[in-house]
């Protein structure tokens, strides 16, 4: 990535810090995003020694990178002690694990570089999940009921524009929830596993966003998804779509 980071560095004139946090599964779920919290918060007590601005900061990653830095700018989103971050840049972003059956995630399962199956795997394993449960997580049967009813007003086929479904899309009968496995997935629910599932409360206090999609990305219809939410709450969203891009395109 330094590759990636310098050349955002150069174009856009600006100062980039990458942070390197620790991986999983040496380093378990979430220290990844407290490493990402914790040099957040750093910079931004810092930042006028790096000659930055601190009401210009802006938290961005591209794929769980994406993941992270949602999950930051929700973490920052009500901290009275921080400036609070100028927008939110993410790049084709991992932001929910309720629904693996969405449009995007039918019509581009089979597409490197990371297939619906892949996508569920690496998942798991970053939570420390069996994986003989994988079959389980691409239907609705890991949701409690309760929760089905709760998460379908944010994370529905219904809420993705008619256009993302031509290539193909099924609607899927949800299976019922296994009770003696239900308490293992509780993780996948966690906003900072999962920020598209936060509360009304947070998103509403997000800053302005930057969102990636690309037409050929099982994560395509997380962006859009969470473009929803954002908008609806009036948070201003910059979206681009790459007609032909793939996940990692960048």
């Amino acid at each position: 990535y330094e590759r990636t980071c310098r050349y955002f560095a150069r174009n856009s004139n600006s100062v980039v810090v990458s942070v390197g946090y620790r991986l999983a599964p040496k380093h378990p779920y979430p220290t990844q995003f407290e490493d990402c919290l914790t040099a957040a918060t750093h910079f931004m007590r810092t930042a006028q020694d790096y000659g930055v601005d601190p009401s210009r900061i802006i938290i961005c990653g591209d794929s769980s990178g994406g993941t992270l830095a949602a999950a930051v700018a929700q973490a920052l989103a009500n901290r009275g002690d921080l400036p609070k971050p100028r927008a939110q840049i993410l790049i084709y972003p991992f932001l929910q694990s309720v629904d693996f059956n969405l449009p995007s995630y039918q019509q581009n399962k089979d597409i490197p570089i990371l297939l619906k199956e892949r996508t569920i795997v690496l998942g798991l394993k970053y939570l420390n999940i069996d994986l003989e449960t994988m079959k389980l997580m691409s239907k609705w049967s890991h949701v409690p009921e309760d929760l089905q009813l709760k998460y379908q007003k944010w994370v529905s086929a219904d809420c993705i524009p008619h256009e993302f479904k031509t290539r193909g899309y099924t609607p899927s009968t949800p299976l019922p929830l296994l009770k003696d496995v239900a308490t293992q997935f509780q993780p996948v629910f966690d906003p900072v596993f999962s920020p598209l599932l936060a509360e009304d409360s947070v998103i509403a206090r997000l800053p302005e966003a930057f969102i990636l999609t690309c037409e050929y990305d099982v994560l395509r219809d997380d962006g859009l998804l969470y473009k929803k939410r954002l908008e609806d709450h009036g948070v201003k969203v910059t979206w681009c779509h790459l007609q032909d891009g793939f996940h990692g395109t960048v």
